[in-house]
């Protein structure tokens, strides 16, 4: 006797940001999803949802900050502490590390690294948005 072919749906996750087009809402696959996490996380302001106003790291306010080594790890305790949150579950907390600072030839900009093992998948990421 043979067994059926069983093949496993493909999850898709809301896609961000959020946007509606001929075939429907868009979509993300898992990797995608975590990465569209931390984006959101980074680019929101604390109070900007009604319904979470602790959620968010609010990168915008912190470009026009001097740049110094005491803010970059104030910066990076707030946003390890939203990333930790924000990604429950998808993550393994022991695994993330956030790291902010200025490239030595481009002092003008933010350089975050985001370092993470998916929890269920053991694999590894790492995420450099520059702000």
């Amino acid at each position: 006797m043979t067994q059926p072919d069983v093949t496993l749906p493909r999850v898709r996750y809301m896609g961000f940001p959020f946007r509606v087009g001929a075939d429907g809402a868009n979509s993300a696959a898992r990797f995608d999803h975590i990465r569209q996490q931390v984006e959101q996380v980074l680019f929101t302001s604390p109070g900007e949802r009604v319904f979470r106003p602790e959620f968010g790291f609010g990168a915008r306010r912190h470009v026009f900050e001097p740049n110094a080594g005491a803010l970059w790890e104030y910066a990076q305790n707030r946003l390890y502490g939203s990333l930790a949150e924000a990604l429950a579950g998808e993550v393994d907390p022991k695994t993330l590390q956030v790291e902010i600072n200025a490239p030595q030839d481009r002092p003008e900009v933010m350089l975050v690294r985001v370092r993470y093992v998916i929890a269920a998948l053991q694999k590894e990421e790492l995420h450099e948005i520059e702000v």
